[in-house]
């Protein structure tokens, strides 16, 4: 059973918010999330950390400004995933901007994997259309690809490396490479997605340009600002923390989004998605736009999605939506299969006793039936439910199985699959990742000492404590406090990994419950140390609740036949009938 506790914060830094200007319920929230000074919430572009901070950005822009000069033929190597996708729609729609010579190129997850792969590199040298590259630019990948890399400079062409994740213990040679989490960068923002990295480079491209005069002919210089709705929405799809740099990103690419100022492409996923760009927020970038656009990568091709988001004609960018909205109820239909047969199968190891939830510190699956693409969704639902770090594997290509994991927050994912690499030598043949996200590469004949080798890692590193979910709130709110606005100042607000959406928790009478939809429950709430009452849903659930609960909630704004009214989302409750009144 899950722990509901309120987050702690610091005295100093509620006094400090709440004596300039905050009130309790602001200054308490933020100053639990890290701020103490009021400047730290401000999102204007002038608070952005400069480029030139980024370790090799202004020395890859040199290298780039020389390239469009030479008129050099540049392709963009991207990931299939939202992060990769809107790095490469940056990437291209800036070099373009800049009058670069400039194409893309993404791997087909199920016939190449991840990343600049020797294939890939020898598929850019042959391509048939006779438009051999001189420069490969990676975006959200490279930094392991050194291989890959070396292919290229055998091949005579140069690399240019851009991305975010923690590099190995050596890394390509290639000729330039930016990543903050690089050796010797001192860049203060270690979070920045892969399509931040893309579009800091870009800043540092169009100064070296304007240093050279390249914008004195037309004295048009491009405004990079238009492509900071990409930023906004790869940012939050891939999950990195939102660090008040992340945060400056995306709440400025939410304003161009809900003035009407994004890309055709996002506006017509939000259309397909029926969601209003006039309120859009970090919600829809993360769980409206990520998935449809994820769905491409997942299930087919993430040229499909790429194209969406470099298009400026609204009619393509419907009909790729629609496709993109096609293939993501294909993807939730496979979800829902591949999630009952998980269920089923640790109903049934916890029966025989060989995979007992209870004191294993670690899941890992494999079916010879699932989708690779759709993996990781399982792994985090998994996650979710036993709170454990899992993998979750598909077949690959040649006797090989795909995994993709997920972990919890005490858990470092890369670490721990480094460390059984390291224990287990040839075990793994490749691996990469993040703390909360890994993939790895086995043989499927080694699937089942693989398992053991985690679990081994697993109980080395975890205690009975991390394995408790915790479900920290921001306390209870008075009546004064839980009112419409509120919620609406809330949802102005830029919320996700780190910096978690406020939720609070109070003990509830549940005076009247329905199920609406078929498959959501409307509530009428009365709190215990009052009479005030409110209205409640708890989305896709239907059994009834017992009369007395202790309710996590977030506030909204609810609209609804012209009126606004506030409405508690409860997101987990505990029975509490046991106490007396």
């Amino acid at each position: 059973m899950p722990k509901i506790t309120p987050r702690s914060f610091p005295q100093h830094a509620f006094e400090t918010l709440n004596r300039n200007g905050l009130p309790p319920v602001l200054a308490r929230i933020y100053a639990a999330r890290g701020i103490e000074q009021p400047q730290q919430l401000e999102t204007e572009l002038s608070q952005l950390l400069p480029f030139v901070q980024l370790r090799n950005a202004t020395l890859m822009a040199a290298r780039l400004a020389d390239a469009i000069t030479e008129r050099k033929r540049l392709l963009v190597i991207a990931d299939y995933d939202s992060d990769g996708a809107t790095a490469c729609a940056v990437a291209i729609r800036a070099l373009r901007k800049f009058g670069a010579s400039v194409d893309y190129l993404v791997p087909n997850r199920f016939e190449y994997g991840y990343g600049l792969t020797p294939e890939i590199v020898r598929l850019a040298a042959s391509r048939g259309d006779g438009w051999r590259p001189d420069i490969l630019i990676t975006v959200d990948n490279g930094i392991a690809s050194v291989d890959g890399v070396l292919e290229a400079n055998q091949l005579g062409m140069q690399v240019l490396i851009t991305d975010h994740h923690l590099p190995g213990d050596q890394l390509p040679d290639a000729a330039v490479i930016v990543n903050p989490n690089q050796p010797d960068c001192d860049f203060p923002s270690k979070h920045l997605a892969g399509v931040g990295v893309i579009f800091y480079v870009m800043l540092a491209l169009r100064a070296e340009l304007r240093a050279r005069g390249a914008f004195l002919a037309d004295g048009k210089e491009p405004n990079l600002a238009s492509l900071l709705d990409l930023v906004a929405l790869g940012t939050v799809a891939d999950v990195v923390k939102l660090d008040s740099n992340n945060r400056i990103l995306v709440q400025q690419g939410l304003q161009r989004i809900r003035r009407g100022r994004g890309c055709a492409g996002i506006n017509a996923l939000l259309r397909v998605a029926k969601r209003d760009s006039r309120q859009a927020t970090a919600y829809e970038l993360g769980f409206m736009l990520g998935p449809r656009l994820n769905a491409a990568g997942r299930l087919d091709d993430m040229t499909l999605g790429i194209e969406c988001l470099i298009t400026d004609d609204e009619f393509t960018a419907d009909q790729i939506a629609a496709q993109l909205d096609e293939l993501n109820r294909q993807r939730r239909e496979i979800e829902a299969d591949m999630q009952q047969d998980a269920w089923v199968k640790l109903a049934t190891a916890v029966e025989a006793e060989e995979l007992v939830t209870e004191s294993a510190c670690s899941i890992c699956l494999y079916d010879p039936s699932w989708h690779q693409g759709v993996i990781g969704l399982l792994a985090s639902r998994i996650k979710e439910k036993f709170h454990r770090p899992v993998i979750v594997f598909a077949p690959g290509n040649e006797g090989q199985i795909k995994g993709s994991g997920r972990s919890i927050p005490s858990f470092h994912l890369r670490d721990a699959l480094d460390l059984v690499s390291k224990r287990h030598p040839g075990l793994i043949l490749k691996f990469g990742g993040h703390a909360a996200a890994a993939g790895l590469t086995l043989l499927e004949q080694n699937f089942e000492d693989f398992r053991a080798a985690f679990e081994q890692i697993s109980q080395s590193l975890l205690t009975p404590a991390d394995l408790t979910r915790v479900i920290e709130t921001d306390g209870d709110l008075d009546d004064a406090e839980l009112n419409l606005e509120l919620a609406r100042c809330l949802a102005e607000c830029v919320w996700g990994q780190g910096f978690p959406e406020p939720s609070f928790n109070a003990f509830f009478y549940v005076e009247n419950q329905r199920v609406v939809g078929e498959k959501h429950l409307k509530l009428r709430l009365k709190k215990f140390d009052s009479n005030q009452r409110y209205d409640a849903i708890l989305f896709f659930h239907t059994d009834l609740l017992p009369p007395r609960i202790n309710a996590v909630f977030r506030v909204q704004a609810n609209e609804y036949n012209g009126n606004t009214t506030l409405q508690l989302l409860l997101e987990h409750w505990l029975s509490i009938d046991s106490l007396t009144t």
